[in-house]
């Protein structure tokens, strides 16, 4: 063979029987073949196959195996962001005519895809709070209303919605239950009947801030129903960032339960605090969330939010005077992040929008990191400092 064939075609290395890889391997393949056509049309190669990577691929579907099994469902669909997840349910499960619940209190990407977006498709919708447990029923009970896309807690402003309750309404109804599960992680919630839960996997999954991905988890009949969607719309996880998330759940549980240690501590002593007026979190006794989060949760997660009793330039000096707070709008990374709400999260809102939904100039939200707890409230306490002497 002409060296310039061997190069395209180096001879190949495998394995001996039994002498396995104990990391599994990363398959960059594109391209996935058999020996014959027919053993390609075959009902194993159909079933367990590969073909393409748009379709699937060896590394990618052990990370969709694990997340399923995580979240106690037996199916998944990675995909390149959590956004290309949540897009995947919505254009996989609607069609003109359609009605989408959605609620006030949700992650503004979620807003904005349901209140700007899908209209074009000629899909309309109805925003409620997710307390609204009247509204809800009223919602569900319209004709047109297929879906409601939610999530458990809410981002920023950690409401807990009553799951049993919002649950049993959609089952009545025969509405399609989506939860956003990204804030409560893939171990939390599995027990409800909720028909897909959609994560981003860049948060408490990845968990180091440098990899980006999504994930549509749920019953195999109902990952099914939208798998054909996915191969076409081409949202697919790339291989590499696959391996990077499947090694990044190796160290999931420590670090989310380091998070909420954190974050139960930072709360606790921000209540504490003259200076702030107002603390969102589940694990407080105080907040009006817990008892229904102690029955629904394990952990409470990493978020805190906060008011401070400041006006915006005061919220924001607090912020530019943080040192171990990065500045940005993601959450889950080991570091820790802070995030002035109003103008991260709040923007699609109108004035009466963003009262309803609890978003002032002066909220803040915390993404609690894995660092020493005492280092954290130190810098807090220090910001607070600077800015309120």
């Amino acid at each position: 063979m002409k060296k310039q064939t061997r190069v395209t075609h180096p001879k190949e290395v495998k394995l001996l029987d039994g002498n396995d890889a104990v990391v599994s391997p990363v398959y960059r393949s594109v391209k996935f073949t058999y020996p014959t056509i027919a053993d390609s049309l075959s009902a194993d190669a159909k079933e367990h196959g590969f073909d393409y990577t748009r379709d699937s691929n060896p590394t990618t579907r052990e990370l969709e195996l694990l997340a399923a099994e995580l979240q106690d469902r037996d199916d998944a669909i990675a995909t390149g962001s959590g956004m290309a997840a949540i897009w995947l349910t919505l254009l996989g499960l609607l069609e003109a005519g359609d009605r989408v619940v959605i609620f006030v209190e949700s992650y503004r990407p979620n807003r904005v895809a349901v209140r700007r977006f899908l209209p074009k498709l000629g899909v309309q919708f109805t925003m409620l709070s997710v307390h609204d447990l009247d509204g809800i029923e009223q919602a569900f009970a319209q004709d047109d209303t297929k879906l409601v896309l939610f999530e458990a807690p809410t981002n920023p402003m950690l409401q807990v919605p009553d799951l049993a309750a919002i649950t049993a309404l959609a089952k009545r109804h025969d509405v399609i239950t989506v939860l956003d599960n990204t804030f409560a992680g893939l171990h939390n919630h599995g027990r409800y009947e909720l028909d897909y839960f959609v994560h981003s996997m860049t948060k408490y999954a990845n968990g180091h801030g440098d990899a980006m991905g999504g994930i549509v988890i749920g019953e195999k009949q109902r990952i099914r129903a939208i798998k054909p969607l996915a191969t076409n719309m081409g949202a697919v996880l790339d291989p590499g960032v696959a391996y990077l998330m499947a090694r990044g759940l190796k160290t999931y549980y420590l670090r989310y339960e380091r998070h909420s240690e954190n974050a139960q501590v930072l709360a606790e002593w921000l209540a504490g605090r003259k200076e702030v007026t107002r603390v969102f979190y589940p694990g407080l006794k105080s907040d009006l969330g817990h008892a229904l989060a102690r029955q629904q949760m394990t952990d409470f997660g990493g978020v805190v939010t906060f008011d401070l009793d400041a006006d915006k330039d005061r919220t924001w000096a607090f912020i530019d005077a943080l040192e171990l707070f990065t500045t940005t709008a993601s959450l889950g990374s080991t570091e820790s992040l802070v995030a002035p709400v109003k103008l991260y999260l709040g923007t699609d809102l109108s004035a009466e929008e963003q009262t309803r939904a609890q978003i002032g100039d002066s909220t803040v939200r915390f993404a609690v990191g894995i660092e020493h707890a005492d280092d954290l409230v130190a810098d807090v306490e220090q910001a607070l400092r600077k800015v309120f002497g």
